[in-house]
């Protein structure tokens, strides 16, 4: 591994020379070269494992990099965690939410760092600071609110809302509208925009390449961990982009395909709860067919999937798999009868963290792998 010839010497407010990262057995970075300006939005783009978290990782104090220099607004930058990071102005919002649910919205924004009077918090000024903030980005959040009572949307904008916090002069954001409406994202896409106006550095990373079109100043593309080019989007095409990410040209990115669904497999009929205002859901689904439901937060998919999964009861309504009513009153129903259900909310709702993927695979399904007497059979697992 040769990272002589790709050195690149720059006055950037970051510069990130020949990083190199290897973890066992895998080398997820390989020579990689990273430079963003003041008052840029520089989006990083590339396929799952391409390497565009571990590289902002090792920007934001997560992870030491294997080889290779970093320097910040000219200076070195030598960093052992997060903290030493924000303190030299690097913030970075994650996507995994970051936020201690039992605490209030302002607590989270100022975690370890609230205003004081003598030796008590100050309550007052950290609730008006938090809802400056807030009320900046345009969100309908309280900051006495407990954060597990918000949703996910909700939550994503308090980690946004806790980076603007810092003042930081660099603000990497990895997928920070995964769980936003349009209209969130727009809200969002205002603020980056401010900060970029007033020099902040935004290193935005997107799977969504209408929003790279949309908001990038300049893109990196990474594939593989090593570093391809780097382009203003203004120059560029996203058949261009994408041609890069994946290596070559696509022909075809919606091939048209002709598919006759089959029979009815699963029926619901006049589907009621009052506590989250459900109100007569219909709907069929046939084998082979995948059914999208759309609508902004809070109109009630994920409320509806919920009430059919057996997750949370329902007023009235029928259930049909197969063309037989069923009665689904808990999720183990659900499973009995052969239905799967992702989370909206994988960390807190669809796994248990302190299990290993083993355990957690076949958590749903352990009547399938009883060994003698009932016991769960260590080698089905």
């Amino acid at each position: 591994m040769n990272c002589q010839e790709c050195t690149i010497l720059s006055n950037r407010m970051v510069v990130m020379n020949n990083i190199t990262k290897q973890f066992p057995g895998v080398l997820a970075l390989d020579c990689v070269n990273f430079e963003a300006e003041a008052g840029e939005v520089h989006i990083l783009l590339g396929e799952n494992g391409a390497g565009k978290s571990t590289l902002t990782k090792i920007l934001s104090g997560v992870y030491n990099q294997t080889s290779g220099t970093i320097t910040v607004d000219g200076e070195p930058y030598l960093v052992q965690n997060v903290k030493d990071a924000q303190e030299k102005g690097v913030n970075m919002i994650f996507q995994e939410l970051n936020l201690v649910p039992h605490l209030s919205v302002s607590e989270n924004i100022f975690l370890g760092r609230a205003p004081q009077i003598g030796f008590h918090i100050d309550w007052e000024k950290m609730n008006q600071e938090a809802d400056k903030i807030l009320k900046s980005l345009h969100v309908d959040i309280s900051p006495t609110q407990i954060v597990k009572s918000l949703g996910i949307a909700k939550q994503q904008m308090v980690e946004i809302a806790k980076a603007l916090s810092f003042k930081s002069k660099i603000i990497v954001m990895d997928e920070p509208t995964a769980a936003l409406t349009n209209t969130e994202i727009e809200q969002l896409f205002a603020t980056i925009r401010r900060l970029r106006d007033e020099g902040v550095c935004i290193i935005y990373i997107s799977h969504r390449m209408e929003e790279l079109m949309k908001i990038g100043d300049r893109v990196t593309i990474l594939r593989d961990g090593k570093y391809v080019n780097t382009v203003k989007v203004q120059n560029t095409s996203m058949s261009e982009l994408i041609r890069m990410m994946v290596g070559r040209t696509l022909e075809q990115k919606f091939p048209k395909e002709i598919y006759e669904p089959g029979r009815e497999r699963l029926r619901v009929e006049k589907l009621n709860q009052s506590k989250n205002k459900l109100q007569d859901i219909s709907f069929q689904v046939r084998a082979g067919e995948v059914v999208g439901f759309s609508g902004l937060m809070g109109a009630g998919r994920t409320e509806v999937m919920r009430a059919v999964f057996g997750a949370d009861s329902f007023d009235s309504g029928r259930i049909y798999i197969d063309g037989k009513e069923v009665k689904i009153r808990s999720a183990k129903d659900a499973i009995s009868h052969k239905i799967g259900f992702l989370t909206e909310d994988r960390k807190q709702q669809g796994l248990v963290l302190q299990l290993g993927s083993q355990k957690n695979i076949t958590l749903a399904s352990q009547n399938n792998i009883k060994g003698k007497f009932g016991l769960i059979s260590k080698k089905s697992q």
